[in-house]
């Protein structure tokens, strides 16, 4: 299994896993809140709320929680959220990479500052981790809706990389499509017209090199990791530490 594959496996599970806890309702609302403000909110004029709803629809967000989303980012009283993000190394060398949507920017820092704190790991400034990471745009296609189009491997595989595919992986009953971040829209209307709904499609920062680390070591910083995302104001949080199979496992 390549590394790329690895990762969007771990990242569908952990999807799966916050759906049960509707942790990932409340973090397609705030980017549809976010893209609302930034674009209105008719989704034909603004891709960004088509591709938070598109989201949403791949985590079964029910229609009405959709809409209801969208009328209430549009009111003149909706919380105002802003986009940051924080660059820090956990122990044993890891870097993480931590993006939120927050109304609050000095609460959200002490939360991130204080859990790098208990686990020995530490902020660093904006921009000193960003060159371990590529930022790519991700696309996960369950088999299933391809095969329903009557498209077959070859003929799905032409059409995206036609839109700029970089990288196409299928397996487990998945497709897994990677672009440069610049032919991430491209990617987005190709699927639209050849009426492909991703189940998932993001911007994902994708870890050049991996950090390998013995099963007790690697459990402590994904401790850390699993503490910094169940933060209310954290939308993704990015890694470059090895996955063994043994620890997708255990997840």
């Amino acid at each position: 299994m390549s590394g790329h594959s690895k990762w969007s496996t771990i990242k569908r599970k952990k999807g799966a896993l916050d759906a049960k806890r509707s942790k990932i309702f409340s973090r397609i609302i705030k980017e549809i809140n976010i893209a609302v403000k930034e674009g209105g909110n008719d989704p034909e004029g603004n891709p960004r709320l088509r591709l938070a709803i598109a989201n949403a629809k791949g985590a079964n967000m029910p229609k009405d929680n959709i809409q209801r989303a969208i009328s209430k980012a549009g009111e003149k009283d909706a919380t105002n959220f802003q986009e940051v993000t924080y660059e820090a190394y956990a122990n044993h060398g890891v870097a993480v990479y931590v993006e939120c949507l927050t109304d609050n920017q000095q609460r959200t820092v002490a939360a991130v500052r204080s859990y790098l704190n208990k686990h020995n790991g530490k902020l660093e400034t904006n921009g000193a981790l960003s060159f371990l990471f590529d930022r790519k745009g991700v696309f996960t296609i369950n088999e299933n809706i391809v095969n329903e189009k009557g498209l077959d491997e070859d003929d799905f595989m032409m059409e995206v990389i036609d839109a700029g595919a970089e990288e196409v992986e299928h397996e487990d009953g998945f497709y897994n499509i990677y672009t440069v971040m610049e032919d991430f829209g491209s990617m987005m209307k190709k699927l639209e017209e050849i009426d492909i709904e991703a189940e998932n499609a993001q911007l994902q920062r994708i870890p050049r090199t991996t950090v390998k680390l013995d099963k007790e070591s690697a459990q402590g910083v994904l401790k850390l990791i699993d503490m910094i995302e169940e933060d209310d104001d954290v939308q993704n949080v990015f890694h470059n530490l090895e996955l063994t199979d043994e620890m997708m496992e255990d997840m």
